[in-house]
């Protein structure tokens, strides 16, 4: 495995292995015989990096989500598992009530939403602090200032290490970050956001945002990111669902456009040159970036966890990535 620090400050940044692990469905769609044997693996090859939601899954049952969390606060009490593996949980999106969604009924991301949400997931996966906690999606009702003072308030009580962002307008990440620098509070260092080699088109709804480019990593976003050397990117859905592989599973259809088969066709030919899988190309590319990317993947069984554990060591050459970069 190999690692990088995510976060500036002494008290609060953390090492972690360059491969994140997504524990969306354990828990429920994936069992816990399953789930288990996959965070085994994923520590056993030097993991430590392990993403959840206090909302996930709950589409999967009409709830309100927190299975992932539970189990995963199971699986570390049977393993004796510490603070060697960062954990990182999210909030605000979570439906008030079963039966409705982040969409129309979200938590939100009030000063009493953020406090009273940290404290069910710190039992849930029993824990005394939080390693890394987003804001998982925006909630503009509530004034940035209050979101930024709720988080702030959790981290100097030790309750919370470092702050992520996800899903959210660049403008308004800078905005919150800006009102936290002026007031001497710590501010978000994390982004996460949808990031794979394909491109997506912003101009048309993503699936689950009406504006597209609140889920996705793109242009602005990553060169907000060159410009702010502390920050890094945790690059969700990078193997967009098996649609890389599975001739089964449709490209999403903010990728239909010309420019996805070129970049495909420079994908295949690399995948031909190195003896690797497509995927592992895809994860290659993002960990091998000049930008600090470190792509999460989810896994329903071992087997799945394997193919993306062995991109870890493979070598793109600086000509390869030139072309998979240049591809459009």
């Amino acid at each position: 495995m190999k690692y990088r620090t995510i976060g500036t400050d002494s008290g609060t940044r953390r090492e972690v292995s360059v491969l994140a692990l997504g524990a969306m469905l354990f828990g429920s769609r994936t069992d816990e015989a399953t789930s288990f044997a996959v965070l085994d693996r994923y520590v056993e090859a030097g993991g430590t990096f392990i993403d959840t939601s206090d909302n996930y899954a709950f589409w999967e049952d009409a709830g309100q989500g927190g299975q992932s969390e539970e189990l995963l606060g199971r699986w570390r009490r049977s393993r004796g598992v510490g603070d060697e593996i960062v954990i990182a949980t999210k909030l605000g999106a979570r439906p008030l009530a079963p039966g409705t969604g982040f969409v129309d009924n979200p938590e939100g991301l009030s000063a009493k939403v953020i406090r009273e949400s940290a404290e069910r997931s710190r039992d849930r996966l029993g824990v005394a602090r939080l390693d890394l906690l987003y804001a998982h999606i925006e909630d503009r009702k509530v004034p940035l200032q209050e979101t930024v003072e709720g988080f702030a308030e959790l981290v100097s009580e030790g309750t919370v290490g470092l702050l992520g962002v996800s899903n959210h307008a660049i403008w308004r990440v800078e905005r919150a970050r800006a009102l936290a620098a002026a007031a001497g509070l710590p501010g978000y260092e994390v982004l996460q956001y949808a990031h794979s080699h394909l491109r997506p088109r912003f101009d048309v709804p993503d699936g689950l945002f009406p504006d597209g480019s609140l889920g996705h990593a793109g242009p602005e976003l990553l060169s907000y990111l060159r410009a702010e050397p502390g920050l890094a990117l945790v690059a969700y859905s990078p193997l967009l669902k098996g649609a890389y592989t599975r001739p089964d599973v449709a490209l999403p259809a903010d990728f239909d456009h010309a420019g996805t088969a070129s970049r495909l066709k420079v994908l295949r030919e690399v995948a031909q040159e190195t003896g690797a899988t497509v995927n592992q190309v895809v994860l290659a590319w993002q960990i091998g970036a000049e930008l600090p990317i470190v792509p999460l993947v989810g896994a329903s069984s071992v087997a799945q966890l394997e193919e993306s554990l062995a991109a870890v060591d493979l070598e793109l050459s600086r000509e390869q990535r030139a072309r998979l970069d240049a591809a459009h």
